[in-house]
């Protein structure tokens, strides 16, 4: 079992000493979010809270991760970074691929890229871009990315996205994971078609035993259930070692802990936070 950082929406200046001590306390990753904006007026929801409510968000301080994975890799040297998720199919690909393909070099192959949907149509309006065909986009958009980020010259030809014959320079020595994140019957069939790995966003036990049962389902339905694949998981049962090992035996690679409720107001200080990163890297991860 590998083991992710969730310390966000925080005073940016506490993120390269939450780093540091998640390296030194053995953890593989540091998960960092993405938000673009806030609306003043939407009745959109939010698809994982109780009642869609979304008015948590309001406020928190999201750096963006593009620029804050390089930042935090100058000041580690084992330490991943994951994103979860970028809202991919806000963007275009030509440009994340370069961002993407920055990243990976900057931190020496240590990123993990967690793509998604945005629920919110307000997004898509902010940055011009249709609401509607979103998920064939996306999935163009992860053909285009993986091509250019190979090397050598790459055109695309669909029908949502033409890209002229173009190369890009770096590129990562190792290929990028991509890593789906998503509970609907539509992400969860990207992950298993298109993904190096899935994202889970919370819930209950109950409920992600049937999503990773699903997602084996679908994966034997592509063919892919032999190739690597990667599970990041959000649970309760991460903070003890039975639990652990009962995710393990779901098929679960990599686990997310945090130390405090993100979506309320950050009144922790820095020093119970490092103390928290480091009782589980004695506590857990060295046990498990």
């Amino acid at each position: 079992m590998r083991f992710s950082l969730a310390e966000t929406m925080c005073d940016q200046a506490q993120y390269v000493s939450l780093a540091r001590a998640a390296e030194e306390s053995g953890f593989y990753a540091y998960t960092l979010p993405d938000s673009i904006a806030y609306p003043e007026v939407s009745d959109s929801k939010y698809p994982y809270t109780p009642d869609g409510n979304r008015q948590f968000l309001e406020d928190k301080p999201f750096i963006e991760p593009f620029s804050l994975i390089p930042a935090l890799g100058m000041v580690t040297e084992k330490l991943r970074f994951h994103t979860f998720v970028v809202k991919l199919a806000i963007r275009h690909p030509v440009l994340v691929a370069k961002q993407a393909a920055s990243v990976a070099v900057m931190t020496n192959d240590r990123f993990g890229f967690g793509v998604g949907l945005s629920p919110w149509p307000e997004d898509f309006r902010l940055c011009g871009v249709p609401w509607e065909g979103r998920g064939k986009r996306m999935d163009e958009m992860i053909a285009i990315i993986r091509g250019l980020l190979r090397g050598g010259y790459f055109a695309f030809d669909g029908e949502h996205f033409k890209v002229e014959s173009i190369k890009m320079c770096p590129v990562p020595k190792k290929p990028l994971p991509i890593l789906i994140g998503g509970h609907s019957d539509a992400a969860l069939r990207r992950a298993a078609a298109l993904g190096d790995g899935w994202m889970h966003a919370g819930g209950s036990h109950d409920e992600l035993v049937k999503l990773l049962a699903k997602l084996t389902e679908l994966r034997k339905e592509y063919g892919r259930d032999k190739e690597p694949f990667e599970v990041h998981v959000i649970s309760m049962d991460a903070y003890s070692l039975d639990g652990v090992r009962r995710l393990e035996d779901l098929g679960v690679t990599d686990v997310i802990v945090g130390f405090r409720k993100a979506y309320e107001a950050d009144v922790m200080p820095l020093e119970k936070k490092l103390f928290a990163i480091r009782r589980y890297g004695e506590s857990i991860i060295a046990k498990a």
